[in-house]
């Protein structure tokens, strides 16, 4: 597997919400970091963040746009897409990976907090309404009534 097929195939476990076998492409020392936070450094601390983003998130999908590799490096123009409770994020982020001997040792993400920060604002709403619109909603079998 080569480098953008390492990537490709890492975002599309994230995507699965199959942390396990995410967790198979990065190094022991991999270093993750969505700029300017502080980094993750280390297999152990990777995980403790994308566990918690697990849990808190409902669906996650990646949306590749370009993609290409230098040696060991990838870059990436994506947006993804992030969803909870009625909330739907999808900024445009672009990453930097790195591949040694088929693992991830580097996965740093930059994105515009600001449009970020923005959609958040104007989702609330939505997330407000989500559990009472969820209830109103038939759920799969049920009948739908329909009064005139």
């Amino acid at each position: 597997m080569n480098e953008i097929e390492t990537v490709r195939a890492f975002l599309r476990s994230l995507e699965d919400r199959n942390l396990d076998r995410a967790l198979s492409y990065v190094s022991a020392d991999v270093v993750y970091q969505n700029i300017p936070l502080p980094p993750a450094r280390g297999a152990r601390e990777f995980e403790k963040q994308m566990r918690f983003f697990e849990k808190v998130i409902d669906r996650f999908e990646v949306q590749i746009h370009h993609i290409a590799s230098d040696g060991p490096f990838v870059l990436t123009e994506r947006t993804d897409v992030i969803e909870r409770g009625g909330l739907r994020l999808a900024p445009w982020v672009c990453g930097t990976f790195e591949v040694r001997e088929g693992r991830i040792t580097l996965w740093r993400d930059y994105f515009d907090w600001a449009a970020l920060s923005v959609s958040f604002l104007r989702g609330l709403p939505r997330m407000a309404v989500h559990p009472i619109a969820s209830r109103l909603r038939p759920h799969k079998g049920e009948p739908t009534i329909v009064r005139s």
